[in-house]
């Protein structure tokens, strides 16, 4: 689906995918009881009249609650936005998602890409029937983010607060701030429609959505050590033909010792293991005792597309 919106200002192309901001509920006071990915970006865009005139092309890429979000439409979704991004009229890209996994696309979208120009990624915490609907808001600030001179890198703006892709993660399971950027804070906040930015704008290094093109995909699984924990879940992982683990570990990456055995025989058997935290704030730290790889990505997830990025990028 292809829709414009024509005047002076810069273009901005939207790419939907679903989510909580386009979703219904039966009553306007219900914030939880809903189904995600209803309504299209046309219908969205059509209940934000601020927005006429603007320069907008949109595309509904997906219609999809982000907890099911999968490699498929990954792998349509990133060569989708680098094709946009080489448009020479196009200021930059918004993205509406749902909050479950946005902090997973983003990182992917960065470590692909690592544009020149902003990729904005949006998304609600109310559905967009509700009476507590934070979706126009959040799309506004996109489009606002979007168009921002100088602005690059991937970004994520909820709730006036912008984050950069490598940090963004979400921290509240209800409340409408519901993300973070660990100790890195937001890159910068949106008040009254204006930008006022703490950090610089992220960049980096591009990986080439071209990578995403292998299949298949190597399968990589995230295990979580705790009290009790043992090696099983490995083991069988492992038996399974997995490719690579991510060990989320207690405080600063610190495994169950029965847990840190498995990897290690996981190890010796060719599986790709990295070790993080499930702690929300804080990156691991290095240490002597270290004797598995860790991972400095944000969180177990991001963690788990940084080592799946890996293992494409050795094929």
């Amino acid at each position: 689906m292809q829709a414009s919106y024509r005047s002076q200002a810069d273009r901005v192309v939207i790419i939907a995918t679903g989510g909580t901001i386009a979703g219904t509920a039966s009553r306007a006071a219900e914030a939880l009881d809903y189904r995600a990915a209803q309504l299209s970006i046309g219908e969205l865009l059509g209940g934000i009249p601020s927005l006429a005139g603007r320069s907008i092309d949109t595309e509904q890429l997906a219609m999809i609650d982000s907890k099911d979000m999968d490699h498929a439409v990954w792998r349509t979704l990133v060569p989708r936005v680098q094709w946009h991004l080489a448009r020479p009229d196009v200021a930059g890209i918004v993205v509406t998602h749902g909050t479950d996994t946005l902090e997973e696309t983003a990182y992917l979208l960065q470590r692909t890409l690592a544009p020149v120009k902003p990729v904005v990624l949006t998304a609600a915490m109310r559905p967009a029937t509700s009476v507590q609907a934070d979706g126009p808001q959040n799309l506004l600030d996109a489009i606002t983010l979007a168009t921002e001179h100088g602005a690059c890198g991937v970004l994520a703006v909820l709730a006036g607060r912008v984050h950069a892709a490598l940090d963004v993660r979400k921290i509240h399971t209800y409340r409408l701030d519901a993300f973070g950027s660990g100790d890195a804070g937001p890159l910068a906040v949106i008040e009254a429609g204006r930008l006022r930015r703490f950090r610089e704008w992220p960049r980096g290094s591009a990986l080439g959505a071209e990578l995403l093109q292998s299949d298949p995909w190597p399968r990589v699984e995230i295990v979580t050590s705790h009290a009790g924990a043992d090696g099983l879940l490995v083991d069988t992982l492992v038996a399974l033909g997995v490719d690579g683990i991510v060990a989320a570990g207690t405080g600063n990456g610190s495994l169950h010792h029965a847990l840190e055995a498995a990897l290690r025989r996981a190890m010796a058997q060719g599986v790709a293991v990295r070790c993080t935290t499930r702690v929300p704030e804080g990156l691991v730290r290095l240490t002597a005792a270290d004797a598995l790889p860790v991972s400095l990505a944000a969180s177990p997830q991001q963690a788990r597309i940084e080592l799946l990025l890996e293992l494409l990028a050795r094929r």
